[in-house]
């Protein structure tokens, strides 16, 4: 199990020192040249966030200032969030969506079969839907998806589908470009977060048809 008690964030969505890996991972996570580090004791934490991140070494992986390794014990999934996930059936056919809370499994949303929409389309929608109740409930917590497209589409504010628009799937280019509207004209705190199939199993949000 890891020694480190204390997490530095010199970059990441909001910088600052953290009492445990899944608050540090949560600002850090998809964020590009994120800069954090494990320290053993608030004084050292401390010290260092004062002092700003060292200078890149040749030693040095990826963007952070130090490898944090994940052991089964450090990288778990957050409790306290929200997992969202899509099922389709066909490509294009009925695409349905839904939202969990990730502890305790609890179906916090659903919604569909819509007609004639695709698998990234529904995880997106899903993703959106989630940041757009957890903003109405004023909550942080993070929103996972295991959809990296999906991610990817919230992040960069577009949908880039290949999927023609026609009187049958009116619905869900309804819903899609209601979800961009909403994207462009709200800010919010919570992070989007990787599904970490691999190691975690499916998110909880699945809907256990594959």
């Amino acid at each position: 199990m890891s020694k480190n008690k204390y997490y530095v964030v010199w970059k990441g969505r909001v910088p600052g020192i953290y009492q445990s890996w899944p608050e540090c991972h949560s600002q850090v996570e998809g964020e590009a040249g994120a800069r954090y580090k494990g320290f053993p004791s608030l004084a050292e934490a401390e010290e260092a966030f004062q002092s700003g991140p060292p200078p890149f070494s040749s030693k040095s992986k990826g963007t952070q200032t130090a490898t944090i390794r994940l052991t089964p014990e450090s990288h778990k999934p957050i409790p306290e969030s929200l997992s969202v996930d899509a099922a389709c059936s066909g490509n294009p056919g009925l695409v349905e969506y839904q939202g969990v809370f990730t502890g305790t499994g609890k179906v916090v949303f659903r919604q569909g079969p819509f007609q004639g929409g695709t698998n990234n389309i529904g995880e997106f929608l899903a993703i959106v839907h989630g940041l757009a109740l957890l903003k109405k409930l004023d909550s942080p917590i993070p929103v996972y998806s295991d959809s990296l497209t999906a991610r990817k589409w919230v992040k960069d504010k577009a949908v880039k589908t290949k999927l023609q628009a026609g009187e049958k799937n009116r619905a869900i280019f309804d819903l899609m470009e209601r979800a961009l509207k909403w994207l462009n004209e709200n800010e919010y705190p919570n992070a989007v977060l990787r599904w970490d199939t691999d190691h975690w199993g499916e998110i909880p949000a699945d809907f256990g048809r594959k």
